[in-house]
């Protein structure tokens, strides 16, 4: 599963329109078969890329019952709570994602989604473990 889009990138009206028809789409799908975890992926990414954070975040929650070790699924998830503005849980959940194997680092570091955690005192208990786990990868 590819990391999501941000939510920082901006969409002209023809790409929100587009994305807002791919929406309806796979929220079809979801109603259809609501673990279907492919669908509910592409949808929690689309309805970021839309801005529509709330509804992202509660995809994502989704897709941790569903996946409980996927850890680009807890990747995620913290992105969502850092969008949201719940930097313990997004604490929580990034933690999970380390713990699970999430590796890129490079990407973790300039995230736009993570910017708000990164930027708040609770990710300073995480930088140290997250230099461990950067050491350990060399």
């Amino acid at each position: 599963m590819p990391a999501k889009k941000t939510a920082r990138q901006k969409l002209n009206r023809t790409e929100q329109r587009d994305l807002d028809t791919k929406i309806e789409f796979i929220e079809g799908l979801v109603r259809r078969d609501p673990d279907y975890v492919d669908a509910l992926q592409i949808l929690g990414d689309h309805y970021t890329q839309r801005g529509r954070i709330t509804e992202g975040l509660q995809v994502d929650e989704r897709l941790a019952r569903l996946e409980p070790q996927n850890p680009l699924v807890f990747y995620n998830l913290a992105c969502s709570y850092s969008l949201a503005g719940e930097m313990g849980q997004a604490v929580g959940a990034l933690e999970k994602a380390l713990h699970l194997g999430y590796r890129d680092f490079d990407w973790l570091a300039k995230d736009p989604d993570l910017k708000p955690l990164r930027a708040h005192t609770a990710f300073d208990d995480l930088k140290a473990k997250i230099r461990q786990l950067k050491s350990k990868a060399r």
